[in-house]
């Protein structure tokens, strides 16, 4: 569920005008899963999720165009939701 409120957070922010899918939430979990499993693991830890949630999320975010032309870029908007969403426990 911490994978859906990286999603959520990404459609909260100002500068965005469409944020991730709840599709691209799954596609960040099966990344980290498989990355969990290359690494000898049958679990996922928050660093695999740090690691992936840039490469996979940051090109589904649509930006508002003032937010471009201050030269926001995606990357940006989902390491704020990385910082804003708790580590879960």
């Amino acid at each position: 569920e911490a994978f859906f409120d990286l999603a959520e957070a990404t459609r909260r922010n100002a500068s965005v005008a469409i944020g991730v899918s709840p599709r691209a939430g799954l596609a960040l979990i099966r990344a980290a899963r498989v990355r969990g499993a290359v690494g000898g693991r049958n679990f996922v830890t928050p660093d695999d999720i740090k690691a992936l949630a840039s490469p996979i999320l940051s090109h589904r975010i649509i930006l508002r165009p003032d937010a471009r032309m201050s030269g926001t870029s995606g990357a940006e908007v989902v390491a704020n939701a990385l910082a804003s969403v708790p580590v879960p426990r």
